[in-house]
């Protein structure tokens, strides 16, 4: 009896629109599943690689060793390609209309490639967000509306046969709400996903905000600052 009221049973017990709900529910698992990955391998990889430029960087004691620090660093995270567009602007090496907008002033021009810079960044950390935040909001919904609709079809079941004791009811209302159970087994874990993500992505902004900082006044300025 326990082995006839089981997953396997449930699996092969359910309708189209039952299938459907799973299909949905299993796809937001492995998209989500993914970018949780692939995104914690990321930011792993993205804090490990500006740490060690970092270092580098303020370890330099003139604009000329800075220079030379990018030159030998590539372009391989947000706080080197701030650097280096933020020193490209001290060189003058702009052409085109680059050249009429820095002529409007070079302390002006420098603010916004610094906060044209930290926005590009922003749009980048944003990635894969919309679709955990989607799943850990619509996956209980899902959940819910296969179980809505799997009692519905084991109420008319039960009202055809014409028996509603509890060992008929147990099975088929039991099977209805797994429905429910998998859609917060993908809700939560995408829930918990997304605001960690986005804990670290306002930090990680936030310090290159910082670093823009100290960016434009040793442009400006011409030295490190202290």
């Amino acid at each position: 009896m326990e082995e006839g009221l089981g997953f396997a049973h449930f699996i092969s017990q359910v309708d189209a629109m039952g299938k459907v709900v799973l299909t949905l529910l299993l796809a937001l698992s492995i998209a989500s599943w993914y970018l949780m990955v692939t995104k914690a391998v990321a930011n792993w990889g993205a804090h490990k690689r500006a740490n060690a430029f970092l270092k580098k960087f303020w370890g330099a004691s003139s604009l000329q060793e800075m220079r030379a620090t990018l030159s030998e660093t590539s372009a391989d995270n947000a706080f080197s390609d701030l650097a280096r567009q933020a020193l490209t602007v001290s060189d003058g090496h702009q052409s085109g209309v680059e050249k009429l907008l820095v002529a409007g002033g070079t302390a002006e021009y420098l603010t916004r490639v610094l906060r044209n810079g930290i926005d590009q960044e922003a749009i980048k950390t944003e990635y894969g967000l919309t679709v955990l935040a989607s799943a850990g909001s619509a996956a209980p919904f899902i959940g819910l509306f296969g179980t809505v609709w799997g009692i519905y079809h084991a109420l008319v079941q039960i009202g055809m046969s014409g028996q509603g004791t509890l060992d008929k009811v147990a099975g088929p209302v039991g099977e209805a709400l797994i429905m429910t159970a998998l859609g917060l087994a993908v809700a939560i874990p995408a829930v918990l996903a997304y605001n960690s993500f986005t804990r670290r992505n306002r930090l990680w902004l936030a310090q290159l905000d910082n670093f823009a900082h100290d960016l434009y006044a040793l442009v400006t300025m011409g030295e490190k600052k202290d």
